[in-house]
């Protein structure tokens, strides 16, 4: 652990992963402040919140130079896509997470295809399309069940795996014609619809080293068995049960380290945190998306797990430093069940108190959106809290992340009733 007098940390973001990440670098006794830009009302119980927006990088960059801030995390994609840890090391900041050539890995979708074609790393067959017509002609000629995605940055919610051939091509005629996810859908990759169980991999990463985290299992769809909308995650257990010691050393070997080599040899070296989106299809291990940063919900479950010190595992990162440091990860299970706004994610209201249960050992709630309004803590988005268990079972802390939810007060706050039932049915086969 680094101590080295009393340190500032900056952390660009203002969600429930953002909450997960603070919560965690508090842990390290040289840590004197940490401001969270912007935050959210529940980050400020444990950060100084202040209002400069995540992708406005001329006004992070001077906060950090002003407050005379030691190290800087930059959590969510876009201001890792828009070069903030390239503007903060300029001004003498050290920061953790790509800088803006190696972040395209996740800002552009055509880019991450054409890299994994030419680097021979497994993922499904795609097409890349910038003419309408074109992309209409060809999901008319495939046929269905086909995958239909944005290629820019469209918070987790630029994906449509259509079912049938009027779906996709209502998701192209939505993103290229109607401007469903503005100039991100401008250009859409069509992928052939792969099968098997999916896996979140988040990795820490010095451009040499890949040291993998625990893995875990997302819950994308608003409802109960995974119907209703796409959402940015209803939930998330860990780890993912489906991805065994073999499937991890096939996966390191065909995918992670082959990953960061080609990066590397296309000049675009990645540091920080790569997350592995995986399908574990008949053929083995795919790729179906990389991100360049924490994912969310999934950062809630697996930080929690983590034994050694954040800080300084970031640290060692930055500093390409990761290979004589330890990474060390708890064996126990964790659960996370959001309490989102009724109605998310098409339309919701926001303004409701919350009122939060006590939390014992083992026991989180992040907070995604909320506000503080005359001294009460008010809903503020879609999601709005996470509620994490970590217990020896992953189904005592299913059962126990329930427990934590149930007992939120939130007038209009919903859950699904099912996360981690997949997980735990594959353990019981």
């Amino acid at each position: 652990m680094l101590l080295e007098g009393l340190m500032k940390i900056l952390v660009v973001g203002g969600g429930g992963r953002e909450h997960a990440i603070i919560k965690a670098i508090r842990k390290n006794p040289a840590v004197d402040t940490i401001y969270a830009l912007p935050g959210n009302g529940g980050i400020a119980a444990d950060a100084q919140c202040v209002p400069i927006g995540a992708t406005d990088i001329e006004k992070i960059v001077a906060f950090a130079a002003e407050n005379e801030v030691d190290y800087a995390v930059v959590a969510p994609d876009d201001p890792l896509a828009l070069g903030c840890v390239d503007e903060l090391e300029k001004a003498g900041i050290p920061a953790f997470g790509p800088k803006k050539n190696a972040a395209i890995i996740e800002a552009s979708k055509a880019f991450s295809k054409s890299l994994m074609k030419k680097y021979g790393i497994p993922t499904a067959q795609s097409k890349t399309f910038t003419d309408m017509g074109q992309a209409l002609a060809y999901v008319e000629r495939v046929g269905a069940p086909i995958v239909v995605k944005a290629d820019g940055l469209a918070l987790g919610k630029g994906v449509t795996v259509a079912q049938t051939v009027g779906q996709a091509k209502e998701a192209i005629r939505d993103m290229m014609e109607g401007g469903k996810f503005g100039a991100s859908g401008a250009t859409v990759v069509i992928e052939e619809y792969l099968e098997g169980p999916e896996v979140s991999v988040l990795s820490f990463t010095d451009g040499n080293v890949v040291i993998p985290m625990v893995s875990s299992m997302d819950h994308k769809r608003a409802g109960d068995g995974d119907t209703g909308p796409n959402t940015g995650g209803m939930g998330t257990v860990a780890p993912n049960p489906y991805y065994t010691p073999e499937v991890a050393e096939r996966c390191m070997r065909e995918i992670f380290l082959p990953t960061i080599k080609a990066m590397n040899a296309e000049g675009r070296t990645f540091k920080g945190c790569l997350y592995f989106g995986l399908m574990i299809t008949a053929d083995g291990p795919k790729v179906i998306e990389y991100n360049c940063r924490f994912g969310d919900p999934e950062t809630q479950v697996v930080l929690p797990l983590l034994e050694s010190d954040l800080l300084t595992v970031m640290r060692a990162v930055t500093e390409g430093r990761l290979a004589e440091t330890e990474v060390k990860f708890s064996d126990k299970s964790a659960a996370c069940v959001v309490v989102a706004s009724r109605g998310y994610p098409v339309k919701y209201q926001s303004g409701y108190e919350i009122v939060l249960p006590e939390t014992g050992e083992g026991r989180e709630i992040y907070v995604a959106g909320a506000e503080i309004k005359e001294g009460k803590l008010l809903s503020h988005g879609g999601r709005v809290l996470g509620c994490v268990a970590v217990e020896d079972t992953l189904e005592k802390a299913v059962k126990e992340a329930y427990r934590v939810a149930d007992a939120v007060k939130l007038e209009n706050g919903f859950t699904r009733r099912d996360i981690g039932k997949r997980a735990l049915d594959a353990l019981n086969k």
